[in-house]
């Protein structure tokens, strides 16, 4: 700059979330129809712990990109949006179509999207929209893009085995689709993130990758059933129940806010005894930190997605709110912001 030359003002653009839409496979399964398959599995005990009496599952030759398709042309159809406007493709999956090519190179081909659009898969699971959102504030924070498509699918019935009564009642098959659009002030803010490699045996699928299975992750506990997936959900409540107050509070120093000044604590959505022992770390009621699985199940990182959908149809996401993003689990992995709506 030259001396005496006044500073230049630049205005930098950040993301918001714009519009979302949800798909579920068409097939589904209650807690009614467990029970009568299994009635050895006290399915009311552990519809109680869950939350859970409706979850949605894939049929055998539907794929995890098969739901992001369909959650992007009912965005697009919906919101009138024409698919050349997308400038980039963030597509977060743990079960993908191929271990190559990228799926989202897949999908960018099949919604048409046009050939200048970037387009990448990241493999996150219940942190994925969270890290999905801030992929998304840097590419357009950068100048890289203007508009992007945030698509969550994820078809974990796949990884279950029939006879898993720790598994089956939990998991549901759904994808996602957000338009990510730029605007001129921050709406997502305070990004926090977290990570423990060490919890990697807690929640796994063992095969498939490049590992050999001699030399896999074992699990942490003894496995009882057959799913490729296996979960140790004891540990897994341990864990949140520590890593998350303390990931609200380094998000609330970061944006400037205590949690009186949050309106809404937006949490993935894993089970309902996972979010009421939450509800009491952090020192919230249902009101502040909605539970809503009963008619989903868990959908892994679609669940967040899910819930901004369901309470914007119910007008509880006005202009104006701070709203505290979490997502926690596989990996271990954690990430959360304040959104504005």
């Amino acid at each position: 700059m030259f001396r005496g030359q006044p500073p230049t003002t630049v205005n930098v653009p950040h993301a918001q979330i714009g519009p979302i839409a949800v798909h579920f496979p068409s097939r589904t399964e209650t807690c009614e129809q467990l029970e009568i398959e299994h009635p050895e599995w006290h399915i009311p005990e552990l519809t109680e712990k869950t939350g859970i009496r409706t979850r949605y599952l894939t049929e055998p030759g539907e794929t995890a990109s098969d739901l992001a398709y369909q959650a992007c042309t009912k965005l697009f159809a919906e919101q009138s949006i024409d698919p050349a406007s997308i400038d980039f493709l963030l597509y977060c999956t743990q079960t993908p179509d191929y271990p190559l090519p990228t799926t989202a190179c897949l999908v960018q081909d099949r919604l048409g999207l046009g050939i200048h659009c970037g387009a990448l898969d990241f493999n996150l699971g219940c942190s994925g929209y969270v890290y999905g959102l801030s992929l998304a504030e840097g590419l357009i924070c950068s100048g890289q893009a203007r508009r992007i498509l945030l698509v969550t699918a994820e078809t974990y019935s796949k990884y279950i085995d029939a006879e898993d009564r720790s598994l089956r009642p939990i998991f549901s098959d759904a994808a996602a689709a957000t338009l990510i659009e730029s605007v001129e002030e921050p709406a997502l803010v305070g990004f926090e993130f977290g990570t423990d490699g060490k919890g990697a045996d807690t929640l796994i699928v063992g095969d498939g990758g490049a590992r050999p299975r001699s030399d896999a992750i074992q699990p942490r506990r003894r496995k009882r059933w057959g799913s490729r997936l296996y979960m140790d959900g004891p540990s897994l409540m341990d864990f949140t129940v520590v890593s998350i107050p303390k990931l609200i509070q380094n998000i609330l120093g970061k944006a400037h806010l205590s949690k009186e000044q949050i309106d809404l604590m937006l949490m993935h959505q894993a089970t309902r005894k996972m979010l009421e022992l939450l509800q009491t770390a952090i020192g919230v009621d249902s009101e502040r930190l909605p539970i809503r699985l009963e008619n989903r199940g868990n959908t892994v990182s679609s669940t967040l997605p899910i819930l901004i959908d369901d309470l914007r149809r119910e007008g509880r996401l006005p202009k104006g709110g701070n709203h505290l993003l979490v997502g926690f689990g596989v990996g271990w992995s954690w990430a959360g912001c304040v959104w504005k709506p």
